[in-house]
């Protein structure tokens, strides 16, 4: 039962993190609205249909299911009645263009077997790694993913201490490459541990090693599916979201964040302003003081940090079956670090990129026809600065159909029956994430996790933040910890 405080809050953005927040929020016994500029809830985390086939726009991987479930308990429901999911096994399908294919099995052991049966590294050296990456994370998982890094009073818990106290030991001084490098000879290895640096939009060549620990939650904690895609994480917190009382108001973007004498007063949408005693932005951080707050301070520091990169996303219904493909494929560049190089130093894209292809009708079989497939074609690219975009979606095109073709020993082009297509224009126009890059700042230096910005303001009463763009991060794991932090600062 919701104790009602009589307190009102206003939510910014129907994103999973804030999704997230205005349950928290609502159990805390406050009145909660939230304001969103879509018709429809999930932000990045949405969904659509094209021509007979399902798919889900934005994240794909779903890993530490629990922080879900947490939602619901916290409600007082049971999760498995509203939201379900199953363990992957193998998670990803790994394609090079030698002709390897290597899969990625859940749990070191399965792992380490998997990987040493086919690579010229040794089942002992592929533990040794995942074994350091356990330790890493948890050295890191108290500071860096549970706790607020910009409240003095939590670096003094032993957790937190502890993490500190041991930070020469997290691999901060160097890069993620030159650790994986380190760990293996094999390059194909190699490229397996880099390619964790594009779940923060960051290069492995410039990234900390500490975020070798992603391997580490997707690898040994495990990842999973949703019963229905990953738009049904979306479409259940907002069910819930509602079940409990929290309203919202789509198709209604707030323009602006009133604010007084350093207190927030509420907000404005093209209706009216409306007073909140709290509100919470989960729009991405930059448009959050670019267009929400232009008379205040900007935290420049934090907001003119290099983005993250972003992609270019053809949605493409393909009428036949690929046996060889699993839910998560990588077909990978010959030349990773130049792969790289060019997304972030000449902020092109390259002409032999790495190509993620996720299929969810390989386990929902109704998001495609019978017979089918529902490819969600995925490359890194650089963020939004006034490249040619069209020019680089029509040259994108046919560098990922010519590297799908070498990979599967075929032309997949006849077989492209419908065709949507996501660049970072497009992404910026329909998330608000600035630049188009889809992850807020780059983890590209070894200070970039404390340099995302607070979940609070420390000038304005009363006014939070939560999301892939403030601390502690991107990915759907960290946007349900980072509404988590933020609910956990207001009274």
């Amino acid at each position: 039962m919701i104790r009602e405080n009589n307190k009102t809050c206003a939510v910014i953005g129907a994103g999973v993190s804030g999704l997230a927040a205005s349950i928290r929020m609502r159990n805390k016994g406050y009145k909660v609205t939230v304001y969103e500029a879509n018709s429809f809830p999930g932000g990045k985390l949405s969904s659509e249909t094209n021509k007979g086939y399902r798919f889900d726009m934005g994240p794909s991987v779903f890993t530490m299911p629990q922080y879900v479930d947490e939602l619901f308990i916290l409600s007082g429901k049971d999760p498995r009645k509203h939201f379900n999911y199953t363990q992957l096994d193998p998670v990803y399908r790994y394609f090079y263009e030698d002709g390897t294919m290597l899969d990625a099995y859940h749990g070191k052991e399965k792992f380490a077997e998997s990987m040493s049966s086919k690579t010229d590294a040794s089942k002992k050296d592929i533990l040794r790694y995942l074994e350091h990456t356990e330790k890493v994370y948890n050295l890191t998982e108290e500071v860096f993913l549970k706790n607020s890094l910009h409240r003095l009073k939590n670096f003094f818990t032993w957790p937190v201490l502890r993490g500190i106290l041991n930070f020469g030991k997290i691999g901060a001084f160097e890069t993620m490459h030159q650790a994986n490098k380190k760990g293996f000879k094999d390059e194909r290895l190699v490229k397996v541990f880099n390619r964790y640096a594009t779940y923060n939009g960051s290069s492995p060549y410039l990234a900390p090693a500490t975020l070798n620990v992603i391997a580490h939650v997707e690898i040994m904690k495990g990842a999973y599916y949703p019963i229905g895609g990953m738009y049904s994480i979306t479409a259940a917190l907002a069910q819930l979201a509602k079940d409990i009382g929290v309203s919202f108001n789509f198709s209604t973007p707030v323009r602006e964040i009133i604010i007084e004498n350093k207190k927030v007063k509420g907000v404005r949408t093209d209706k009216g302003i409306y007073n909140y005693d709290v509100v919470i932005s989960n729009m991405d951080i930059y448009n959050s003081y670019q267009k929400l707050m232009p008379n205040e301070k900007r935290p420049t520091k934090t907001l003119d940090q290099p983005k993250s990169s972003s992609g270019i996303i053809f949605y493409w219904g393909i009428n036949r079956e690929f046996s060889q493909l699993g839910l998560h494929n990588i077909f990978f560049a010959n030349d990773y670090e130049e792969e790289f190089d060019t997304i972030f130093s000449k902020k092109k894209i390259y002409h032999d990129p790495t190509i993620y292809v996720n299929i969810t009708s390989k386990h929902t079989p109704t998001d495609a026809p019978p017979g089918c497939e529902n490819w969600f074609a995925f490359i890194n690219t650089p963020n939004n600065s006034g490249q040619d975009w069209d020019q680089f979606i029509a040259e994108a095109r046919e560098y990922m159909i010519q590297k799908a073709n070498r990979i599967l020993k075929t032309d997949i082009r006849p077989h492209i029956e419908s065709e949507m297509v996501f660049d970072p224009r497009v992404i910026e126009k329909r998330t608000s994430s600035a630049f188009g890059a889809i992850y807020g700042n780059s983890s590209n230096n070894k200070f970039a996790a404390f340099l995302r910005h607070a979940n609070f303001s420390k000038d304005i009463k009363g006014l939070y933040f939560c999301g892939g763009s403030v601390h502690p991060g991107p990915s759907i794991p960290l946007c349900l910890l980072s509404a988590k932090i933020t609910t956990s600062l207001i009274n």
